[in-house]
């Protein structure tokens, strides 16, 4: 492939009804947010040298547009709009519109070095979507029970009718949600392959596989950080203070918290790791972070590395 020798930074604002886009910081427009706002954005984006087009994370609005503009064979950087607002607070900007937010994307594009996404996996959406709708129900779940304890006889019957239906559809999406990775051979042997890990289940595989597609192909330090279970120093001079996660993919670290939970109980390697780090005196919650980021090695290198085997 050619290298670039012209780069054109674009910004798009990605609203419900309408997309924003700057070309520079005067040539601003917008199209409607359809297929075929979609087609004319692609048919100028397409006469621009270089183009990389950079747009924030906006709720499940930016997919369409995305999935277009990667099917179009057009760069594109999808990312975190915390960054991008805490680029705004560097460079003093206070005020917020979609046309100002366009500009403001372009120039982040311009001044940051970013990563530019890859086109999506048909099958890995399609898994990301029934993940989603189980994440739903068992939170939709977690309300309705916690309302029973306290609900009035009226209101106790529409609940109950509402829990006898989570109490089925959680298992037919899981039956889904397994049948959306045995229809791709690739996602199959990559589950079977992560479930090797005692304390890895199918839940935690199809998680991994969904939301972390990076998993095998990045650093150890990388993909911690990717997920957010590497503490960061805040160290000040001569004052060290306590190191702490934040960031990362919240959706993976929920659930590989729940499977460091168990490993931390019954795996015969990560259990006696678990211990060890509280009979020093670590809290229970710093021993289970170190369990969830031991595990996410692990994992790490059983995708990276065919030939890697774990002692039994």
């Amino acid at each position: 492939m050619p290298a670039i020798t012209e780069r054109t930074y674009v910004g798009l604002d990605i609203a419900k009804a309408q997309l924003d886009y700057a070309l520079d910081e005067t040539h601003l427009g917008h199209v409607p947010s359809t297929p075929e706002g979609h087609a004319t954005l692609i048919q100028l984006l397409r006469t621009l040298p270089g183009c990389r087009v950079i747009c924030e994370a906006s709720g499940g609005y930016e997919r369409p547009v995305v999935t277009a503009l990667l099917a179009a064979g057009l760069e594109v950087c999808l990312v975190h709009p915390g960054r991008v607002r805490a680029f705004a607070y560097a460079e003093g900007l206070l005020a917020k519109t979609d046309r100002i937010d366009a500009r403001l994307l372009r120039r982040f594009g311009h001044h940051i070095d970013l990563r530019p996404s890859l086109a999506p996996d048909p099958g890995l959406v399609v898994l990301r979507d029934l993940l989603d709708r189980r994440r739903d129900l068992l939170e939709r779940k977690a309300v309705v029970d916690a309302q029973r304890q306290t609900a009035q006889p009226t209101l106790a019957a529409w609940l109950q009718h509402e829990q006898d239906f989570l109490r089925l559809e959680l298992p037919a999406l899981d039956a889904a949600i397994a049948a959306a990775i045995a229809q791709v051979p690739t996602l199959r042997h990559k589950a079977m392959r992560l479930q090797e890990l005692q304390g890895a289940g199918p839940v935690l595989a199809a998680t991994l596989l969904a939301y972390l597609p990076e998993l095998g192909t990045l650093s150890d330090p990388q993909i911690c950080a990717l997920v957010g279970v590497a503490p960061h120093p805040r160290d000040t001079g001569t004052s060290p203070k306590p190191r702490h996660i934040r960031g990362g993919r919240k959706a993976v670290r929920r659930v590989l918290y729940m499977a460091a939970v168990t490993a931390a109980r019954s795996n015969p390697v990560l259990a006696p790791f678990y211990q060890r780090l509280h009979a020093h005196g670590k809290p229970a919650k710093v021993c289970l972070v170190a369990v969830m980021r031991k595990m996410l090695l692990v994992l790490n290198r059983l995708l990276a590395d065919p030939t890697f085997t774990l002692a039994h």
